[in-house]
């Protein structure tokens, strides 16, 4: 008798150990499911719309000013202390609204404005500005014109500055994430951040930082004017 229970008996005990390695691993699971790291929020789109909305109105509730009231309409600012926006590379304009945040481009208008902006309309300001069409500007100086084009198209050799249009490219559209577009930029602005940067005001580009303390004022003039008239 003993001999015909003891098979069965085998068999519900491996049963029983079959049930109870199945209850723990889906313990264990179940377990690691709740300890395991949240998956992280997927990144918002880019909304050019937005951005036009913040850029023409601003954000009243939180003391934000419309870009457009310095920037002028479309990003094609009138002021010539304040930039030209219009077709810029949306890649820069974002860089710069982050670096106005923090120690390497101290701004005392541009730099509170960016601090009260997300991230996401950092992004959302960026795309629409570097998607308006841009006015063409005028170089001024007619005296100047020709030395101005020898420093951006050919650098000033015997002091080690490089082409501007090496980087910014043969008619200053730029170069998508890397470099920003020069063309049309308004004389006056173009001088002020050579002058920045060659003083230690703006800290945000070694290489621009380096080619500036090479340059005298007459070369920023003469440069700047002729980028003033690029198409």
């Amino acid at each position: 008798m003993n001999r015909a229970l003891f098979p069965s008996a085998v068999t519900a005990f491996v049963k029983s150990l079959i049930v109870v390695a199945v209850v723990s691993a889906a313990s264990v699971g179940s377990a690691q499911a709740q300890h395991a790291p949240a998956a992280a929020p997927a990144a918002a789109k880019i909304d050019p719309a937005k951005g036009g909305t913040l850029y023409d109105s601003g954000d009243t509730a939180r003391g934000l000013p419309a870009c457009v009231s310095c920037h002028g309409a479309a990003g094609n600012s009138t002021i010539v202390a304040n930039p030209k926006l219009s077709g810029q590379v949306p890649n820069y304009i974002y860089k710069q609204l982050v670096d106005f945040t923090g120690p390497t481009r101290v701004n005392p208008i541009m730099t509170p404005y960016a601090k009260m902006m997300t991230d996401e309309e950092k992004k959302n300001v960026a795309a629409y500005v570097g998607a308006q069409l841009a006015k063409q500007g005028a170089a001024k100086n007619k005296d100047t014109i020709e030395l101005g084009r020898k420093i951006y198209r050919g650098g000033i050799a015997d002091k080690g500055v490089a082409a501007c249009a090496s980087c910014h490219g043969a008619t200053g559209a730029g170069v998508p994430i890397q470099y920003p577009r020069l063309a049309g930029q308004h004389q006056d602005y173009t001088v002020a951040q050579l002058t920045a940067f060659r003083q230690g005001g703006r800290k945000n580009s070694v290489q621009m930082t380096t080619l500036a303390q090479r340059m005298s004022d007459d070369e920023m003039k003469a440069v700047s004017d002729y980028i003033a008239g690029l198409k």
